[in-house]
């Protein structure tokens, strides 16, 4: 249906108050651009990958995986786009080495350390609205120190300063994140990590602790995911000559919040971070098993029998099936493209 003279009428004078592109119509507004995560299982729970020129929360306890997560994604990025380049706010230190080990060219990752609150905020709006870097990572939240509570003896309170200057973060950043809408403009991945903290005197699950996260309530009205990590199991291994060494662990993913895919999904990645026998190497997870169970959820693997078919591959047990995936890696890319296809497919 053609729009009114009247729509028309307003819609060039808002662009030519605020300039070409301030109002479009929505049927012509560019798709949400999306960065892999390195995990098929987590880009599935996402959606399609984070979603991009928007704001994501990372959040869990300790050593649960929330880092390493954000490692693997711009790693997973790096090697689609050879020109990928990170602006990392670490706030408790960066380790390229083990960056490496997962698979992150530190070449192409800008570290600027501090704990300053202000100072990361400050810079991290500049290199949004710069357009000179595709992601900015801040890790973690709870390490920055506001001045305002800086300023201040050990025994002066200073309650909510660090959440009141989050909150003009929020308000000040949208601006700089914003892209086009009209015009390709470099999208940016932005990535926060946060941890969990014991909340004193609130209600408490069944069989659990009452939780929350630092930096206040307003924060998270500003996300647009917001992704829970736990881990739920370590992975040990037999060996040879006796005994057992740890080489893993499995990482609970659960998005809280979801502005680009239904809230509440549940990702299970298998993280390794030593060699393990079955040829899965240390800072890899283990895609062949998210491949094969996305693979026969969405009917792309059949079983006949003992038999496991997939296009024109076949194989006689489990086992064979996810040997031949970790070492073909064009079968990998099959398999995920059409994954990828059949949920499009689906929506």
């Amino acid at each position: 249906m053609p729009l009114s003279d009247e729509t028309r009428a307003l819609m060039a004078r808002i662009n030519k108050k605020y300039g070409a592109g301030s109002v479009v119509l929505a049927s012509k507004m560019p798709a949400v651009p999306r960065f892999p995560s390195g995990s098929l299982s987590l880009d599935v729970m996402l959606g399609g990958g984070w979603p991009g020129n928007q704001w994501n929360e990372i959040l869990g306890s300790e050593s649960s995986g929330k880092t390493t997560i954000v490692h693997k994604t711009i790693a997973a990025n790096q090697q689609q786009n050879p020109e990928f380049t990170t602006f990392w706010v670490a706030a408790e230190g960066y380790d390229h080495e083990w960056a490496t080990t997962l698979g992150v060219d530190v070449d192409r990752v800008i570290v600027f350390e501090t704990n300053a609150m202000e100072d990361a905020y400050a810079e991290m709006i500049k290199a949004a609205e710069s357009r000179a870097v595709d992601a900015v990572v801040l890790d973690s939240y709870p390490a920055l120190v506001a001045l305002d509570e800086d300023a201040k003896d050990m025994d002066q309170a200073t309650m909510a300063s660090g959440a009141r200057v989050t909150g003009k973060f929020f308000r000040k950043v949208g601006q700089a994140t914003r892209r086009s809408l009209v015009e390709q403009e470099r999208p940016l991945l932005a990535l926060i990590v946060n941890q969990f903290r014991d909340q004193i005197g609130a209600w408490a699950p069944a069989g659990g602790t009452p939780k929350t996260s630092p930096g206040g309530k307003a924060k998270n009205y500003a996300y647009y995911t917001r992704l829970e990590v736990s881990r739920t199991e370590w992975i040990d291994e037999k060996r040879p000559a006796g005994g057992s060494i740890r080489v893993g662990q499995v990482i609970k993913a659960k998005t809280l919040k979801s502005k680009a895919a239904a809230p509440q999904q549940v990702a299970t990645l298998r993280f390794y971070f030593a060699n393990s026998s079955t040829g899965i190497y240390a800072g890899e997870y283990d895609l062949a098993s998210q491949l094969i169970t996305q693979g026969i959820y969405h009917g792309l693997i059949r079983l006949d029998g003992s038999w496991y078919k997939y296009a024109d591959y076949q194989w006689h047990g489990d086992k064979k099936m996810a040997a031949a995936m970790r070492e073909d890696l064009d079968l990998q890319q099959q398999l995920s493209a059409d994954v990828m296809a059949a949920i499009r497919s689906e929506d």
